[in-house]
This record gives structure tokens, sequence and C-alpha cells, in this order.
């Protein structure tokens, strides 16, 4: 299996290369014939250039001549021959510098257009793929902790309400009454329909019932003294009044609604 996934790995890096090449040599194919007329462009504009310069040292040879032995005119003319040579040159280089931009954006165009090539044509998008494995990776690791701490602070709660029912069981045993089990059971006196979630519960408050959730309302006890979950909500069970005699749990009764299970 290993290896057949090796040789499909290989086959797609082997078409993605050829691919590749093939649109690297379509673009710069094209890159020669662009970047070519901007380069005449300017040697043409380097040839004039060069023709002012020429004129300008004329020029300003013969304003430096002229100005000690011929006339205001002749010096007028050479100062004025000696300016425009001076705006074309400046002209000349603002024409060059322009086509050097489209030069560089050419070059920038086409090395984007090859970056992008490369990354749509890598095999499977190998980078997409660790950052999507890595955060699926992740994700597992910041909710299971959570997950561990609050099973962990369950079954804390839960050690604390057991302690507590196997020694109000026995007192209720010799006393052979609920009274004091009674006490437990209504800790908050309220109805169902007022949801326990809907308040701020202290995450240190232990759960009970099937349902895990907080003392609220009347509570009742199971008589099976190997019951794990021992308080059970009245709402819960099915009951509106404390029953007569001893309780079990639907757990531990089974399908029998007075009799303890024999398998515990």
């Amino acid at each position: 299996m290993s290896m057949l996934n090796h040789t499909n790995h290989a086959a797609v890096e082997a078409l993605c290369a050829g691919t590749y090449l093939e649109s690297y040599l379509d673009t710069m194919e094209s890159l020669p014939d662009d970047l070519q007329r901007n380069v005449t462009m300017l040697r043409e504009l380097d040839i004039q250039a060069k023709e002012y310069l020429q004129e300008l040292e004329q020029h300003s040879a013969m304003f430096l001549q002229g100005s000690s032995t011929e006339g205001g005119a002749s010096k007028k003319k050479s100062y004025l021959c000696t300016q425009r040579a001076l705006v074309k040159c400046q002209e000349i280089g603002d024409e060059k510098l322009a086509l050097l931009t489209v030069i560089a954006e050419h070059i920038e165009n086409r090395t984007r257009m090859l970056e992008q090539y490369r990354e749509n044509l890598e095999p499977g998008s190998t980078r997409e793929q660790e950052r999507e494995e890595t955060v699926v990776r992740k994700e597992p690791k910041q909710v299971e902790p959570e997950k561990v701490e609050k099973t962990g602070t369950k079954r804390q709660r839960r050690s604390k309400p057991s302690e507590t029912q196997q020694e109000e069981t026995k007192e209720e045993k010799d006393k052979g009454t609920g009274t004091k089990k009674k006490k437990k059971r209504k800790v908050v006196k309220k109805d169902r329909e007022d949801s326990p979630l809907e308040f701020a519960i202290d995450p240190n408050e232990p759960t009970y019932c099937l349902c895990q959730q907080v003392s609220y309302g009347e509570m009742i006890g199971c008589d099976n003294m190997e019951c794990k979950i021992e308080w059970f909500h009245f709402n819960c069970v099915g009951l509106t009044n404390k029953p007569k005699g001893k309780w079990y749990c639907p757990t531990c009764r089974g399908d029998r609604p007075n009799v303890k299970r024999t398998d515990k």
C-alpha cells in the first residue's frame, strides 16, 4: 500500500512539474519581446540624449568665448541654445525613467505569475494540506484537556455526595424516617422549569441524578447502598410525592418498580 501511494505521489509530482515547466516557458517566451521594445526605446533615447549633450557642450563653449570678444546677440543665442538642450535632456531623462518603470512592472508581473503557477501546481497543494492538518491536529489537543478537567471535576463532586449519602442512609434506617433525607433533598425549592443551567453555578458544586445536574427542587435517595448515583430529582424519575417504604432508582430496580435488582 505504501509503495502504491509513493508511486502515485511521484506521478503527481511529475505531472505538476511538467505543467509548471510548460507555463514557465510560455511566460518567459513572451517576456523578451515585451522587454525588447522598451530596451530599444531606451537606446534611442540614449542616442538623443548624447546628441543634446554634445550640443550643450558646444553652445556652452561658444557662450564662454563670446562673452569677451563678441556682442550680446551671440551670447544670448548661445544661452538660449544651451537652455533648450538642457530642457531636452531633462525630458529624455523622464522618458527613460518611465520606460524603466514599465520594464520593472513587466518583470514583477511575470514573476508573480510564475509564483502563482508554482503554488497552484504543487502536488495536492501540500502547504494548504499541512496548514489544515495542523489545525485539525491542534483542535482535539485544545478540547481534550478541558474534557478531562471537567470529567475529573465531576468525579470529585460525586465522591462528596456519595460519602454523605452513605451516612444519611444509615441514619435514616436507624430512625425509620425520611426526615433527614427530606431536608437534604430540599436544597433549592425550584420547579424543573427553572433550569439550573440558567443560573451561575459554582464549579465545585456536586452533581446528582441521571441528568448530572446540581441539586434543585425535591430530591429522593435510592435505598440501594451500592447505587452509584444515589440522589435523584423528583421530575427526572417521574415522582410528585415521596413514596412510602423503600425506593430504588430506575437503574437499580430495572423493570420492577419496587424491587432491587439481583445483578447488583
